[in-house]
């Protein structure tokens, strides 16, 4: 491999700037958009459970499932 970056004093297509690395380039930052859009949709199902937990009928089952756990 040395001989091939030597050989004519230039190096390989792959090692100058800008020789294909655009399609890299086109990803940057998408590791970080991926994580914000399931931190929204981790906020969107927490607001959907916070909203069911407050309904009445499910405190009401789960306090008649609580008060049957701890009677002997």
């Amino acid at each position: 491999m040395e001989e091939d970056t030597e050989r004519a004093g230039r190096a390989l297509p792959t090692q100058r700037p800008g020789h294909g690395t655009t399609r890299l380039r086109d990803e940057d930052g998408s590791a970080t958009a991926e994580y914000a859009v399931v931190i929204l949709a981790a906020v969107a199902f927490a607001g959907v459970l916070v909203a069911v937990m407050r309904s009445g009928e499910v405190q009401a089952l789960l306090t008649d499932l609580v008060r049957t756990a701890l009677t002997p």
